[in-house]
């Protein structure tokens, strides 16, 4: 009697030869699958400038006086200072439109002008409470220009100057009196902080 293989175990190498038959030729797949995630960071920053809101002319008082010792050539310096006299802090900027007025507050002739144009930038000035800022402006009191008289003042006297400030106008009395020649030439500086 000849000894014979249990049909199990003849089976075993045939489906081994099935399965790495098809192992060959293709018969498993490969899935790559993506998958795209987005984040989203929100990053909050806090600027140096503070949240103060540009000065209105009713919190402001005005002065427009000589500065001590700065006449030469004809010409004069005058100081503009702008004091807070608000609740809050507020802030300006850069050189203010102006009016000069006589002493019954009739419009005289003016020219606001940056006293270096192209060469300043003008900064915003935060004023807290009592804070001040300041521009300085030089014109001549004394030396006619173009059609003015030769003889006698070149222009009337000019005791106010009224600035614009946001959507309302501050009269700032000039300290002393005086006429502005050139048909009101007045060559500014940008506000500063007052020192």
């Amino acid at each position: 009697a000849r000894w014979e293989a249990p049909d199990a175990i003849m089976r075993a190498p045939r489906a081994l030869a099935c399965v790495l038959g098809l192992a060959a030729c293709g018969g498993t797949k490969t899935v790559t699958v993506t998958q795209t995630v987005s984040t989203t960071k929100t990053v909050t920053t806090q600027s140096n400038q503070s949240a103060a809101a540009p000065c209105l002319a009713s919190a402001l008082t005005g002065t427009f006086a000589a500065i001590p010792g700065s006449g030469a050539a004809g010409s004069i310096g005058y100081r503009l200072r702008l004091t807070n006299q608000g609740d809050s802090t507020c802030f300006v900027t850069g050189i203010l439109a102006a009016q000069l007025r006589d002493q019954k507050g009739g419009k005289l002739p003016t020219n606001v002008q940056p006293a270096q144009p192209g060469t300043g930038t003008a900064v915003r000035v935060d004023l807290q409470p009592g804070d001040a800022a300041t521009a300085d402006a030089r014109f001549s009191p004394d030396v006619p220009g173009g059609s003015e008289q030769t003889d006698g003042p070149c222009e009337p006297k000019a005791y106010t100057l009224r600035l614009t400030v946001g959507d309302g106008t501050l009269d700032a009395p000039i300290v002393p009196p005086t006429p502005v020649c050139e048909h009101g030439s007045l060559n500014f500086s940008n506000l500063a902080a007052a020192s």
